[in-house]
């Protein structure tokens, strides 16, 4: 087999493995507190955020160091609650881009002032076009999950008056179960419709959400899988350091297009950076392409767009792409 496929398989059964685990235990994690946290308060608090949701869902960003495989379950989570679209866009820009994970990288190897620019750039960014957003009618372009299609199939009937002289021999009663309305004692239900000791409705709905969640995401996660298998081992590094390994600021928005198809693992893109960095690269390339990698790369944009329709998707993506530009001049002048 050749070397080159052999590694993009390799990449391929891990990235795929990894996200299909993770969008599995947050899919369920996800329907568990869409269950047991009652809906309607929720739905109120969320509403009480006014305009304040976009500076929410970027504050939500924060703890949660969020792949794009496991952001996009909680982001329709936060759809079917009640939250105001101002809130998940924010925080689908928030979570990849200024969780603590990403900002401790990035003060470990450039320090708290490169830190901080960093994650004012992003956080205000999130904020600020999470808000615009939440204003235009890109809040109507969300894919909905639909659990409609599952019906409950067994109901329990009202059955008809008999004598007690007569005693339906019928093996198909409603509920499960023939009983005899003369009995003294009801016997135990034993179909759908009884109320079993070990029947719980809540852990019921929370598995059909979470299995809803998980098959609206599956194929987009394989999707992603591939994209970043193909652009990992068919993307040149020789590529990078040719266009961007250079001072010219004409680097900054070629970095942060880049960024977009390369699909940057932030414990691997730092290193890299600060490597082209010595060789001439401008901290403000470097920052463009974080940013624009980081937060939309064409695999995240792939598993995004199981929740996403194309206009906001687009919206989506120019918002990354502005805030890398424009982060990346204000590190290239600055820094």
């Amino acid at each position: 087999m050749n070397e080159k496929l052999k590694l993009a398989l390799d990449e391929f059964i891990h990235v795929g493995v990894v996200l299909v685990l993770i969008i599995a235990l947050v899919s369920l994690v996800t329907g568990l507190i869409r269950a047991f946290i009652p809906q309607q308060k929720l739905q109120k608090r969320l509403s009480k955020t006014g305009k304040y949701s976009g500076l929410m869902g970027a504050l939500l960003g924060i703890p949660t160091p969020f792949c794009s495989a496991s952001m996009v379950p909680v982001s329709m989570g936060m759809i079917e609650m009640g939250a105001p679209f101002a809130m998940v866009f924010s925080f689908l820009l928030s979570a990849p881009l200024a969780n603590f994970v990403v900002v401790g990288f990035i003060f470990g190897v450039f320090g708290w002032k490169v830190a901080l620019v960093y994650f004012l750039i992003v956080f205000l960014g999130s904020i600020f076009f999470g808000s615009i957003a939440g204003k235009t009618s890109l809040k109507n372009c969300v894919k909905r999950i639909d659990l409609n299609s599952k019906a409950a199939t067994n109901t329990c009937t009202a059955q008809p008056a008999t004598d007690c002289a007569t005693v339906s021999s019928s093996p198909t009663a409603s509920c499960g179960a023939v009983q005899s309305p003369c009995s003294d004692t009801p016997p135990p239900s034993t179909g759908a419709c009884g109320a079993s000791p070990e029947s719980n409705p809540k852990l019921k709905e929370a598995f059909t959400f979470g299995w809803a969640l998980f098959k609206r995401i599956f194929p987009y996660v394989l999707l992603g899988a591939v994209i970043s298998a193909v652009s990992a081992v068919f993307v040149p590094d020789a590529w990078v350091e040719k266009y961007l390994g250079n001072n010219s600021p004409l680097a900054i928005p070629i970095a942060a297009g880049i960024g977009v198809p390369l699909y940057l693992r932030i414990e691997m893109a730092i290193p890299i950076l600060k490597a082209l960095i010595v060789k001439g690269m401008s901290m403000g390339a470097a920052m463009a392409l974080i940013i624009g990698g980081t937060g939309a790369s064409l695999p995240e944009i792939a598993i995004i767009s199981s929740m996403l329709k194309p206009k906001a998707i687009i919206a989506f993506v120019g918002s990354v792409m502005t805030m890398a530009i424009v982060g990346g001049f204000i590190f290239y002048f600055f820094f």
